[in-house]
Order: structure tokens, then C-alpha cells, then sequence
């Protein structure tokens, strides 16, 4: 991608999200105020569905690469970095302090760099809940209806139902799926 076409991009889609998020991070966490936030922010993410709610002091990178389910909810503190595809599937919740990245750096000559970075897509499957602290690397897929334990750090898929946990994240039960 061109500087140019990557400049349209921040303008187009990154400022005005953190400008956003600047102006109402003073408003308190309550239900009025976490859906007014997701409603201003909203036009400027890949797509978006209803009743999004987003907790003070989240910061997305790329939200244009970010795409959110119905009834999501991302909780303080939380930074979610989309060089490539993230998705929030419906019925989300994000404790706090979580960090979604879905990009990794590579060695190269030595040395870390952030120019040439691995790239892989995130799905975090229906009715998912993060526990505070979690950290989502690039390329995992987390099943429908898990859970993440305080902490955890997840490194490779999660499957559907399960609590996982530790760092790295595994799985360490399954959980009963209600109609």
C-alpha cells in the first residue's frame, strides 16, 4: 500500500476513532455512555453490528480492518490492533485490559522489526468471554462459547465451549452448551 493511500486511511478511518475516544474517555462507564461511544465510533470500523459498547481508554489501531458483531462489548483499558482482519462474532465480551493484536514482529538481521511483520487474521467466535489481561495473538481462531481465563494468552485456536487458561492458554474444561 502507498504512504498516500495509508495517510487516507488514518484520516479517514484512525483520527477520527481516537479523536472520539479523546473527547468522551471522561464520561463514566455506565450503559448510556458505553453504547453512545460505540454509536460514534462505529462508522469507522469494517463493519459493525448493534449495540456496541466500548469501555474508556480502548484504543484500536486499523479499525477499518476490524469487524464487530451484534451485543459486543469491550471493556477499559483494552488494545486491539487490527493490521490485519479481526472479528468479533455476536455476543462478545472483552474484560479489561485486553490486547488483540493481530499482527506479530519477525527477527530480521538480528533484530525485531516492526516494518516486516507477520500478519494473520483473528476470529473470536459467538458468545466468547475474555477475562481481564488476555492477550490474543495473531492467527487464532477462539470458539464459540469459550471462556478465557484471567490472563491468559492465546497462542493457537481455542476450540468451541471450553475454559482455557495460563500462558499459554489450554484448554482445561469443557462447558456444557445451553439451548
Amino acid at each position: 500500500m502507498s504512504k498516500m493511500s495509508n495517510l487516507l486511511k488514518y484520516i479517514r478511518f484512525d483520527w477520527p476513532v481516537h479523536f472520539i475516544l479523546l473527547l468522551t474517555n471522561w464520561l463514566p462507564d455506565n450503559v448510556v455512555f458505553l453504547r453512545f461511544r460505540g454509536w460514534l465510533v462505529r462508522p469507522f470500523f469494517g463493519s459493525c453490528g448493534k449495540n456496541f459498547r466500548v469501555g474508556r481508554n480502548v484504543l484500536f489501531n486499523n479499525p477499518s480492518n476490524i469487524s464487530v458483531g451484534d451485543n459486543v462489548y469491550l471493556a477499559y483499558g483494552c488494545w486491539i490492533s487490527g493490521r490485519g482482519e479481526i472479528t468479533f462474532c455476536d455476543n462478545v465480551t472483552v474484560g479489561p485490559y485486553c490486547a488483540v493484536s493481530s499482527s506479530n514482529h519477525q527477527r530480521i538481521k538480528g533484530s525485531y522489526s516492526n516494518e516486516e511483520a507477520i500478519v494473520d487474521p483473528i476470529v473470536i467466535g459467538e458468545g466468547c468471554w475474555l477475562g481481564a489481561h488476555c492477550v490474543v495473538t495473531a492467527g487464532c481462531k477462539i470458539g464459540k462459547g469459550s471462556v478465557l481465563g484471567a490472563g491468559a494468552v492465546v497462542v493457537h485456536g481455542i476450540p468451541d465451549n471450553v475454559l482455557a487458561v495460563g500462558a499459554p492458554a489450554r484448554t482445561i474444561k469443557t462447558l456444557e452448551d445451553f439451548p
